[in-house]
């Protein structure tokens, strides 16, 4: 048996081919032609789908459904993307459309929703009753999967926990709030966050030679990278970082307590460089510090294929 996932992206359509080993066997790739109409965004997506399904040597006939994973507000039931201001889709039937257009059933499921279960079903929650995955990238992703399933919530926006404030009155974020984890946690807050401590930094200090003099050149390597080097503003500024990150996390497990909480995004190439000092972090913030059985911290398995094989796996 064979399944097929897309990971419909902002800026790309990626399509796996999934065995029964939750092993992606074939993939096509493609730009996502947005804005659009909705009829050329799907004939997009379906033509990405059946070039895959080409370089697997089978056809539709050989899949029991497509499961796709989409930005925004994804209503699983009625198979509508309420809303993606990523893709500039309001009210979007895309079950209906490209089902209609493939000639199979399609399930649908929010991008970050997917990617947690593809963690869940083949990577680093797959030992996991309860589990988490958290992406640091431009925002803060997350995805709920409790006793094998997706926690959506009475309207399909559950689990947006980069939305949680963790400053009062903090950082504006994109959502119209103020002082979000995302803001503070993601790449994006790590960059300005470095960019803030830098400028009250001497201009011959390392994390200024790294960045050659100027703050256009920072990114989420940069105060790391320093670290390194022996500057103390690049370690005050990874610190502060990571007790950023640290309080949102100890607030998701004060919450859900779940088996494994897991961690994706290029931050995470760090490694243990992030991930021990995080560890130490959340265990002296957390509520249950005493208990004997902690929520395991560990990085994704999966990378950039977890939203195609959680989306391939959906209907399963």
């Amino acid at each position: 048996m064979y399944y097929l996932g897309i990971d419909l992206g902002g800026t790309n359509i990626a399509v796996g081919v999934v065995d029964e080993n939750n092993q992606i066997v074939a993939r096509a790739k493609a730009k996502t032609p947005t804005p659009c109409p909705e009829d050329v965004l799907c004939e997009a997506l379906a033509s990405t789908a059946e070039e895959a399904l080409k370089n697997a040597d089978i056809s539709v006939d050989d899949i029991p459904y497509v499961g796709i994973g989409c930005p925004g507000t994804v209503n699983r039931d009625s198979g509508i993307v309420e809303f993606s201001n990523n893709l500039g889709l309001h009210h979007f039937r895309l079950r209906e459309l490209l089902g209609r257009r493939m000639g199979k059933e399609v399930v649908i499921e929010n991008d970050a929703n997917a990617a947690a279960y593809g963690e869940y079903m083949a990577g680093a929650l797959a030992e996991a009753k309860d589990g988490i995955a958290i992406t640091l990238g431009t925002g803060v992703g997350s995805g709920i999967v409790l006793d094998g399933k997706i926690l959506c919530g009475c309207n399909f926006s559950a689990g947006e926990m980069g939305h949680h404030v963790i400053v009062f009155d903090g950082r504006p974020c994109t959502c119209g709030r103020k002082g979000c984890w995302e803001t503070y946690a993601s790449a994006t807050g790590l960059i300005v966050t470095t960019k803030e401590m830098m400028a009250h930094a001497a201009k011959d200090s390392p994390i200024w030679k790294i960045a050659k003099g100027s703050l256009d050149n920072v990114n989420g390597r940069t105060a790391f990278d320093a670290m390194r080097a022996g500057d103390p503003v690049g370690k005050e500024i990874v610190d502060t970082y990571i007790a950023y990150l640290g309080c949102g996390i100890a607030n998701v497990i004060n919450t859900f307590q779940p088996d494994i909480l897991c961690i994706g995004g290029g931050i995470c190439n760090e490694g243990e460089t992030l991930l021990a000092p995080l560890r130490e972090y959340v265990q002296s913030q957390i509520y249950s510090i005493h208990s004997t059985h902690q929520t395991k911290i560990c990085r994704a398995l999966l990378g950039n294929d977890a939203g195609i094989i959680g989306a391939a796996l959906l209907g399963r």
